[in-house]
């Protein structure tokens, strides 16, 4: 598997991760926002890839072909304890 960064702008990203997520699946995004209008959104993503070694953040992830995936309710990672390490954990709880 690989995992590509692209550089959202700050309405891109809104769009893509409201409430404070930072989670999101595809196939919900597209259900949400209607196939139009996600298109609309994600299209101008995939001319702005980032190298990792260049990335200065990563503050969202957009799953693909993950229908099955089990994502927090909230789609916020600091809520996935189950996935996590004690040292995670620690620091997710002080930034619920």
């Amino acid at each position: 598997a690989t995992f590509s960064i692209f550089q959202a702008t700050e309405e891109e990203f809104a769009a893509i991760f409201p409430d404070g997520r930072d989670m999101e699946l595809a196939e919900d995004l597209f259900e949400r926002l209607g196939e139009e209008e996600a298109g609309r959104v994600l299209a101008p993503l995939w001319s702005r890839p980032i190298l990792k070694r260049d990335a200065l953040g990563i503050h969202g992830t957009l799953f693909y072909n993950n229908e099955h995936r089990q994502i927090p309710r909230s789609k916020r990672e600091v809520d996935w304890d189950s996935a996590l390490n004690e040292a995670q954990r620690k620091l997710f709880s002080r930034h619920r």
